[in-house]
């Protein structure tokens, strides 16, 4: 009895044994596979460096008809980025690639629509591509990125975890968010820094100095020690004004008067 209230704990407090063998695991710095080809939603074979070279990538796996957990993820991207005030197609890509072999670009194009009048702005055509592909080419961007997941028979679902990563414009992770909720501040920031600072602003930039990118939480948290750098370089430049201001007063307090030679007349 013991044993088996024990058993039952262990079996309520672990994970779920369908969740065995899935996860996402973070990769940075290592490459995405860009000669992976994909059919796009207009039902055009391309090579995923189409969507690299020029700025960062946002890249989420999921699949079009999934029932649960792909459109929190979906709607959610679409939520955050829509909050960035940079545009897609312009400022950034973000590709999302389906992981059910058997969906079809059709089915990528009614995804890209609806999610589309959710974003709520043009660029959404030039900057979001929704691909599907064949077996190969997704296991092959599923295994660069960490990305495990697998199709489970009693549920007719495939098995994944939810998270979004971002990469260089050279295909170069760069930056992973876990679960279904993006902040768009951390969202701007990851941009702002796989474009090497290319996009953004000096405030960008002063952000990136006060925060710093927590790989185990994977979002941004706040930088103590950099906050305290800045605080101490504050000081030391006030002090030195303070100083150079003292000096200037004290030197025109023990100045002589000003005096000319009187002339003696007889």
């Amino acid at each position: 009895m013991m044993i088996a209230a024990a058993s039952f704990s262990s079996a309520q407090t672990g994970p779920p044994a369908i969740t065995k063998g899935v996860g996402l695991d973070q990769k940075l710095n290592a490459s995405i596979p860009l000669d992976a080809m994909f059919d796009d939603e207009a039902n055009q074979l391309v090579p995923l460096r189409t969507y690299f070279g020029e700025k960062p990538v946002v890249l989420a796996l999921v699949y079009y008809q999934c029932p649960n957990l792909c459109s929190l993820t979906l709607t959610e991207m679409v939520q955050g980025f829509r909050k960035v005030a940079f545009e897609p197609g312009r400022d950034y890509n973000a590709i999302l690639v389906s992981i059910d072999p058997s969906e079809t670009p059709e089915i990528a194009a009614k995804a890209k629509a609806a999610y589309g009048r959710e974003f709520g702005r043009a660029t959404f055509n030039s900057g979001w591509h929704f691909l599907t592909g064949n077996r190969d080419s997704i296991s092959r961007v599923a295994s660069a990125v960490g990305f495990r997941y697998r199709w489970d028979d009693p549920t007719k679902q495939f098995v994944h975890a939810a998270g979004i990563m971002v990469a260089t414009p050279e295909g170069k992770l760069s930056r992973y968010f876990y679960g279904v909720r993006y902040a768009p501040a951390d969202l701007r920031m990851a941009l702002v820094e796989a474009s090497q600072e290319k996009i953004g602003s000096p405030v960008d930039a002063f952000l990136l100095f006060c925060f710093h990118y927590d790989a185990t939480q994977g979002k941004y948290t706040l930088a103590i020690f950099n906050i305290l750098k800045l605080a101490a370089g504050i000081t030391v430049l006030g002090l030195a004004g303070l100083i150079y201001l003292l000096l200037r007063r004290e030197k025109r307090e023990i100045r002589p008067a000003n005096w000319r030679e009187v002339r003696h007349v007889g």
